[in-house]
């Protein structure tokens, strides 16, 4: 092939890391967002201008990673220039669709892994090919392929994940014990020396992360660091103590934002150091590759021992792979996406859990919750109880917890950041290209353990959300390795052809993954439909509850007309749609439910008589949402199972119950949604004139089981969704009968309420 394919080859690659640069961001954009995000530290665009900052520093200390990309993995003494595009060529593919994958799931994986194990699977591809077409014996594989670094970059990862995840609960323990949930007062005592503390390693992790691999660092700078790395420390320390108690003492200044908004700007300038070489490393190294060859008298020859040397990035090369992180971090909604993973396995309080338990997470919270009880067993109980007291949230909650809380506090949030940097900038002196993700979830994890924020009500569900988490991360290891290794082979041996299929693959793939993510986004909006938005006001929060309620009865109704039409057509494809959708009408009936509790404490805390009934919403609500689960459930079931279809005559019975109960969801979800207290008697008789037809067609049924005319699982498929239609109906009047009594409270409370207001 002509030195010409290569040079578009190259192009093609440097195309490629603009669009790595924007997925690999939309990613690891949680490293450094999280804490900041999860306090409410600053206003939204503060934090991002802070980051934005931290990028752009960042990428001009991240030349000394891009040999990772070069001779990290492989010897390239070995390998050809043709040889280097086929291995680099692959592994950009494969990391673009694994990470828009990921992002598209909202879930964070390390962008360090994918890039090692996509340059381990495509350089041992053509290291296998290359054998296969020589005489060298398998052994050889070996010389090819720089294992032992490979290894210690793997090792240090995992290791990572472990140390990480300990420093911040240990960290974190150790800082709820001295500051406590209520810390403000304790901060003036002890603010100035631990904030010292915090700013000493997050500014000295700068320094450190940077100055190895600093585009505009001189050598001697850099050896002054590292052989000063004591005294700096100790002066930072002296600094930054003395500032903060200025800032206390004299100010009122609560010195823990500055600290996180350091940490964030610092955390930033880490993923840009760390993880730049991820996105752009391997097309440069491309480009290297493909300028030592043309240099050369047999370009397609020679091999490229050339990127076995030290190379400087260009400044203006990096500063503009800053600039379109930078971009994409402002742009991205993927960002947000993982960003709010996190910080929900991570919030204090109560809320929305995103992952369901699984077994393997409830043996683990049991086996954690026998070892900390037998711990407790072996110390002081007057040692217990004074912990305890310092390190409970629920000695220090307000006397009434508002709506729209951060998910953590200052306190947490600066031990994130300090840990984290203190870890990656350790292992960065290594030079290990450590996982930014890694280190700063699992601290996050660690810290919000230590926090008992997973406590007994949320714990399997955020060790199921670890869990998953985890397991992508091996995942992303392994697809990573196929992956590249599969498409190494097709640019190979199709040469044009398989590098077009490959584009036009990932074309396809990743507009998958688009309208995936659009529909996740859209059902989150319906989902937010439900929260209430107004904790504060008691009268305007029981209309909120009827007026979700309004919203899911419409789900409902939609829901069962869809699903019982389907039933009757034999159509599993759209039972399984709603199958599916059964997850999301749930979810909104656990969140109206569970505002209705926090009305209830409102209400208790205000001094108001709470009606029976208005508690009685949740019984209803459940049963409601459990009648159309059944009926959608069985229904796709029996068709998936492939049974026999209803008879046309069940059909005609099961539409005249259908047409009376979406009537009467009908006419509920209007009463809610206008909130006029009426009279229902209409509906009351609508529901008798359905429970009339209903025995009328059980005794039918019951003939048509005499004269076997009706299988049996057709008799229970009858029978349970016309007892569902009846439930259902019934449970609507019971709602009604709710609504009438709770707006007479709530005028009786709105006169109450406002007259509270006049005195």
């Amino acid at each position: 092939m002509s030195i010409e394919f290569f040079f578009v080859g190259i192009l093609i690659l440097l195309s490629f890391a603009v669009l790595d640069l924007i997925v690999g961001v939309s990613n690891d954009a949680v490293n450094f967002l999280n804490s900041s995000i999860g306090s409410r530290v600053a206003p939204f665009f503060v934090i991002m201008v802070i980051a934005s900052l931290g990028i752009l520093a960042g990428v001009t200390f991240s030349s000394g990673m891009m040999e990772v990309a070069r001779k990290g993995i492989f010897h390239p003494k070995f390998f050809t220039m043709p040889e280097l595009i086929t291995i680099f060529m692959a592994v950009m593919v494969t990391d673009i669709l694994l990470l828009d994958l990921f992002n598209a799931h909202g879930l964070p994986t390390s962008t360090t892994v994918s890039i090692v194990f996509e340059l381990l699977g495509a350089a041992v591809a053509v290291s296998v090919i290359k054998i296969m077409n020589s005489s060298e014996g398998a052994m050889s594989l070996g010389e090819y392929i720089n294992t032992g670094k490979a290894l210690v970059i793997v090792f240090g990862i995992l290791l990572s994940i472990v140390v990480a995840f300990f420093s911040g609960a240990i960290v974190q323990f150790i800082s709820r014990l001295i500051f406590t949930f209520d810390y403000q007062e304790r901060l003036k005592r002890y603010g100035a020396v631990w904030g010292g503390i915090a700013m000493a390693s997050i500014t000295f992790f700068i320094l450190v992360k940077g100055a190895k691999g600093a585009s505009f660092m001189t050598p001697e700078v850099v050896n002054w660091i590292k052989h000063n790395g004591l005294l700096i420390m100790f002066l930072i320390f002296i600094i930054s103590a003395v500032v903060f108690q200025i800032l206390i003492s004299f100010f009122r200044i609560n010195i823990l934002k500055p600290i996180v908004l350091v940490g964030t700007f610092a955390l930033a300038m880490a993923f840009a150091a760390n993880d730049l070489m991820n996105f752009i490393g391997v097309p440069l190294a491309g480009l290297t590759a493909y300028k030592s060859a043309i240099a050369s008298s047999d370009p397609l020859g020679i091999t490229m021992t050339a990127l076995s040397e030290k190379i400087q990035s260009q400044t203006i090369l990096l500063l503009t792979a800053g600039a379109v992180m930078v971009v994409t971090l402002w742009l991205s909604k993927k960002a947000r996406t993982v960003t709010e993973t996190e910080l929900r396995l991570g919030q204090q309080e109560e809320g929305n859990e995103r992952f369901e338990s699984i077994w393997l997470s409830r043996s683990i919270v049991s086996m954690a919750h026998s070892l900390i009880v037998s711990f407790n067993r072996c110390i002081p109980r007057t040692v217990r109880g004074a912990v305890s007291r310092r390190i409970d949230p629920a000695y220090y909650k307000p006397a009434l917890v508002q709506d729209d809380q951060p998910s953590f506090d200052l306190v947490r949030a600066s031990v994130n950041l300090m840990v984290a940097s203190a870890v990656v900038s350790f292992a960065t002196s290594l030079k290990l290209p450590l996982s930014t993700t890694y280190v700063t979830f699992m601290v996050a994890m660690g810290s919000s353990f230590s926090d008992q924020a997973w406590d007994r009500e949320s714990a399997v569900y955020r060790v199921t959300g670890v869990l998953t988490v985890i397991g992508g991360w091996f995942m992303t290891a392994f697809i990573a390795f196929i992956t590249s290794f599969v498409f190494a082979n097709i640019v190979h041996y199709l040469k044009a052809p398989g590098v077009i299929f490959l584009i036009l693959l990932a074309g396809v793939i990743i507009r998958q993954n688009h309208r995936a993510h659009k529909d996740r986004l859209k059902e989150k909006e319906e989902i937010n439909i439900f929260n209430l938005k107004k904790i504060r006001d008691p009268q305007m929060s029981i209309s909120n509850t009827f007026e979700h309620l309004s919203y899911l009865l419409k789900e409902i109704r939609e829901s069962l007309d869809v699903s019982l039409e389907a039933l009757f057509d034999r159509d599993t494809d759209t039972l399984n749609k709603q199958r599916k959708k059964i997850k999301q009408i749930q979810m909104g009936a656990n969140i109206i439910m569970a505002n209705v509790f926090k009305v209830m404490r409102l209400l208790q805390k205000k001094g108001y008589k709470i009606s029976y009934k208005y508690a009685q919403t949740i019984r209803r609500l459940q049963k409601l949402s459990d009648g159309h689960r059944d009926i959608v459930l069985r229904s796709y079931v029996h068709t998936s199972n492939k049974h026999k279809g209803l008879m046309d005559v069940q059909i005609e019975e099961l539409k005249q119950i259908k047409t009376r109960i979406l009537n009467v969801l009908e006419t509920v979800e209007k009463i809610f949604k206008e909130q006029q207290i009426i009279d229902y008697q209409h509906v009351i008789e609508q529901y008798r004139h359905m429970r009339n037809l209903a025995d009328q067609f059980n005794k039918v049924q019951t003939g048509r089981i005499g004269s076997d005319t009706c299988k049996t699982r057709l008799s229970i498929l009858y029978y349970a969704i016309v007892g569902n239609c009846l439930m259902m109906t019934k449970q609507n009047i019971k709602l009604l009968e709710i609504f009438n009594e709770s707006f007479k409270f709530d005028e009786e409370l709105s006169r109450s309420y406002f007259d509270v207001d006049s005195q």
